[in-house]
């Protein structure tokens, strides 16, 4: 068998997106595509050779802070959500030089946290939620001791697209004099083009940094996470020698790194500006409204309101429902808390595909 045809018979095995309501990426903007080839061999962690592309990386690092409100936030476009949330706390660690030092999130915090706290050698102490699933900020506050050095918030939970109360965290973080990473991997490029904005980003003054993933809503290619400060002295914090690369020292977690995301991510969000993102968010929410009642059709009933494009319903059968649709070729995710099947309406959920969906999701009903 020829190389190419292998490949493709492999390929051929993955599940189509147009048929995954579970996942949070999705298919790539054809200019995405386009600007990915053009960068496919180019490596940023040697920045002096590949002059073009780390100037490429300033200017969407530019972007996106203007998007969040800080056109002077510090930052890079790394692997995805975890490396950025990593990379936060990093900073805030090295900043503090304490030992046993700790920092709050929400339970609904992303796993990537756990990973920091066990990388980083802090303590990751986990603040309860209220009945709409935002944290507690009384249970926050109470958490918070000598030995915390930051805060988390997160705009656009995983698991139901919740966005936490960032305003308030913030104001907490300035009057303990403490730091605060908001989560945005998900929310970062979905909520500033919604009809009402929550302030989730740097418009707050607490803000120190924002993990944003232009390969998610930004239909990106993989990889194209993003971590931003909100300025240049949290990258100090992370900087290392590095004696033998054409740059004296390196920020970043990994060393060599992609530009495919960078080209990408800005060929898209250049090329749809603002109105054009606005456009795409205003199409998954009407899609995401169209699921909400097909489901509810069916006799569910959703765990919130949907805050963006993800939504979820409670069923104590929600693990063989997912079980079944996965048998039929589909995937959904489930969530623990309160026991429910997740659906996420990225852009390649189109009415087609809820269509199809629902008609499948009626024959799973009465196979039960």
């Amino acid at each position: 068998m020829d190389v190419i045809d292998e490949l493709k018979s492999f390929r051929e095995r993955d599940v189509p997106y147009t048929r995954v309501l579970s996942s949070m990426c999705t298919i790539p903007h054809p200019i995405a595509v386009e600007a990915h080839k053009m960068f496919i061999n180019v490596n940023l962690g040697d920045p002096g050779i590949f002059r073009g592309s780390f100037e490429l990386e300033k200017k969407l690092i530019e972007m996106l802070g203007r998007i969040l409100h800080n056109q002077k936030a510090s930052g890079y476009i790394c692997s995805g959500g975890t490396e950025a949330n990593i990379q936060a706390i990093r900073s805030f660690r090295n900043k503090n030089k304490s030992k046993k030092v700790n920092i709050v999130v929400p339970k609904t915090a992303h796993f990537s946290f756990d990973k920091a706290g066990e990388i980083l050698c802090i303590e990751v102490k986990k603040a309860g939620v209220d009945e709409n699933y935002r944290v507690d900020l009384g249970e926050v506050e109470s958490l918070v001791d000598d030995r915390t050095i930051a805060l988390v918030g997160v705009a656009g939970t995983t698991e139901l697209g919740q966005i936490d109360p960032i305003v308030e965290l913030s104001k907490l973080a300035e009057e303990k004099g403490i730091d605060l990473h908001v989560d945005a991997a998900f929310g970062g490029l979905v909520i500033p083009f919604l009809d009402n904005p929550y302030p989730f980003d740097f418009v707050n003054r607490g803000v120190s940094s924002l993990t944003v993933d232009p390969h998610k809503m930004g239909m990106a290619t993989i990889p194209a996470g993003g971590i931003l400060f909100r300025d240049e002295s949290y990258l100090k914090f992370l900087e290392i020698e590095t004696p033998y690369l054409t740059s004296k020292t390196q920020f970043t977690l990994t060393g060599t790194r992609p530009a495919t995301g960078v080209a990408s991510a800005y060929a898209v969000l250049k090329q749809l500006g603002f109105d054009g993102m606005r456009k795409i968010v205003k199409e998954c929410m009407k899609n995401t409204k169209i699921v909400l009642e097909e489901v509810q059709a069916l006799g569910f009933e959703q765990v919130i309101e949907p805050v963006m494009n993800i939504v979820a319903f409670k069923s104590d059968k929600a693990e063989k429902i997912r079980d079944k649709f996965y048998e039929k070729g589909w995937v959904i995710s489930t969530i623990r808390e309160p026991k429910a099947i997740r659906l996420v309406v990225m852009p390649h959920v189109t009415e087609e595909v809820i269509k199809e969906f629902i008609s499948t999701f009626k024959k799973i009903l009465s196979d039960l």
